[in-house]
């Protein structure tokens, strides 16, 4: 299997970026002040940590805030029945806070392509949220690599159009986050296609779920995590939704951001997992998720190009 270039480009002008981030903050929502649930907080390993957070750069240290960017990607983030944000970055962003005494502001940019631009245009100081590492990105942020996945397919449930492969797609209507790396793969995967894919860029994973769902889209190409999680826990209008757990393709990191510019800030928070990875606590918030299987045992940087080739 060919490794796909995601995301964002290293050339993007600095002018579309700050045209795309100041687009993406006024559909996203309010910073949210995340405070570690007692499941959370009585974790072994989630503890006030003076060395790290003496760290910390001068900034945040100042400031005391932890500012975190975020899109919806169940079960990495999203709102809850009462509105809150929830899912393993939630926890894992609480618990940070408590390790390097800051409280951590979660804001929910409003789409995965805002992520790249909002590091970099310094709105926020890290990404806790469900993007792909690759070799690209890091060229432009520091990537954190903190859980593995994978991507699979999802259809409507019992797969009525028998797909067994990105192949199948030819000729379908797919949905797929607009700026994503499940975008770029379908876009790679369409190029080789007798009859091309009909492409539909969304902006928001909800309603590419969504588009499938009501029978726009005869399917999406979704984070591995995500789609089980989804097939495990329903919501919204239409049919149910089914991954397809045979396939899984390009396996890799899944990456929290940081400015290059910003050492301080990633070394200090790298310490700061692995300090959970070590105490258990970073494999019950996994758990807990259902994402057992794809807990990291050691917290790694910009460490793209170690995973398999195909």
């Amino acid at each position: 299997m060919m490794r796909i270039q995601k995301i964002l480009k290293a050339g993007v002008a600095g002018a579309m970026v700050t045209l795309i981030a100041a687009s993406a903050y006024a559909a996203g929502g309010a910073a949210e002040k995340m405070t570690a649930d007692a499941d959370v907080a009585k974790l072994p390993g989630v503890v006030l940590t003076q060395k790290l957070a003496d760290g910390l750069p001068p900034s945040i240290k100042s400031s005391g805030v932890l500012k975190v960017a975020t899109d919806l990607t169940p079960p990495i983030s999203f709102h809850g029945e009462d509105g809150k944000l929830i899912g393993i970055d939630a926890d894992i962003a609480a618990a940070l806070g408590v390790i390097l005494g800051v409280d951590v502001e979660m804001t929910d940019v409003g789409a995965g392509a805002a992520i790249v631009p909002s590091i970099l245009a310094k709105r926020f100081d890290i990404s806790i949220s469900g993007i792909n590492d690759d070799p690209e990105l890091e060229k432009q942020v520091d990537v954190i690599d903190y859980m593995y996945d994978a991507t699979t397919i999802m259809t409507i449930k019992d797969n009525p159009l028998a797909i067994k492969g990105i192949e199948d797609l030819c000729g379908k209507k797919v949905a797929v986050p607009v700026g994503t790396f499940q975008a770029k793969m379908v876009e790679a995967a369409s190029a080789k296609c007798a009859t091309p894919v009909n492409i539909m860029s969304i902006p928001k994973m909800p309603d590419v779920l969504q588009a499938v769902r009501t029978g726009r889209a005869d399917a999406t190409v979704n984070g591995y995590a995500t789609s089980v999680y989804t097939t495990e826990h329903q919501s919204g209008n239409g049919k149910g939704l089914q991954a397809l757990p045979d396939i899984r393709l390009a396996v890799g990191y899944l990456g929290m951001l940081t400015a290059k510019d910003n050492p301080q800030l990633r070394d200090s928070v790298v310490a700061a997992l692995q300090q959970m990875v070590d105490s258990g606590a970073y494999e019950t918030i996994m758990k807990k998720w259902s994402l057992g299987p794809l807990a990291v045992k050691t917290v790694k940087v910009n460490d793209a190009a170690s995973m398999p080739a195909d």
